[in-house]
C-alpha cells in the first residue's frame, strides 16, 4: 500500500448543485412517469370524443359510422391503451432499505435500496406506459384507416 496523502478539498458550490440536482433527477423518474400517464389519459379520453364529433360535422346527419373491424378494432385498442395507463398509475408496494443506497447486484434481495427504488419504480411504470402509447398509436391509425 501507499502511504502517499492525497490532497483533499470541500466540493466547490456547482459540484455540490450537480450533486443534488443528479439525485433530484433520479427521485423525480417516477414522477415524470406519472405526469406522462396522466397526460395520456387525458389524450386517451378526449380522442375518441373528437374522433366521434369530427364524423358528426363531416357526415351531417347521416354521421353513423360503418361498423367494421377498423371501428372496433380502434376503440378497442384506445381503450386497452386506457387500461394501460391506469395500471400505471395504480400504487405499488415496493419493499425497501433506506439504510442502503444501492442493493448489491450480486446479492438476490426482494428489499431494493433507496436509488433502486426510484429506477424500479420508473421503470415499472414504462413498461405499462410504452404499450398503452403504442396501442393508442394504433387506434389512431385504425380510425384513419375507417374514414378511407
Amino acid at each position: 500500500m501507499s502511504k502517499t496523502v492525497l490532497p483533499t478539498r470541500p466540493p466547490t458550490s456547482s459540484e455540490t448543485t450537480l450533486r443534488d440536482k443528479f439525485a433530484e433527477s433520479i427521485a423525480g423518474q417516477s414522477d415524470l412517469m406519472d405526469k406522462l400517464g396522466q397526460q395520456l389519459i387525458t389524450l386517451e379520453l378526449a380522442i375518441p370524443g373528437l374522433y366521434a364529433t369530427v364524423l358528426k360535422f363531416t357526415r351531417g346527419d347521416a354521421a353513423t359510422a360503418t361498423r367494421n373491424q377498423w371501428l372496433y378494432l380502434a376503440f378497442g385498442c384506445w381503450f386497452l391503451a386506457l387500461v394501460l395507463t391506469l395500471a400505471s398509475l395504480v400504487p405499488r408496494h415496493w419493499r425497501v432499505d433506506p439504510d442502503i443506497l444501492r442493493q448489491d447486484p450480486a446479492q438476490k434481495s426482494d428489499v431494493l435500496g433507496l436509488e433502486d427504488f426510484f429506477y424500479q419504480s420508473a421503470r415499472y411504470k414504462c413498461w405499462w406506459l410504452i404499450p398503452a402509447c403504442l396501442f393508442f398509436l394504433l387506434g389512431v391509425l385504425c380510425a384513419a384507416l375507417l374514414v378511407l
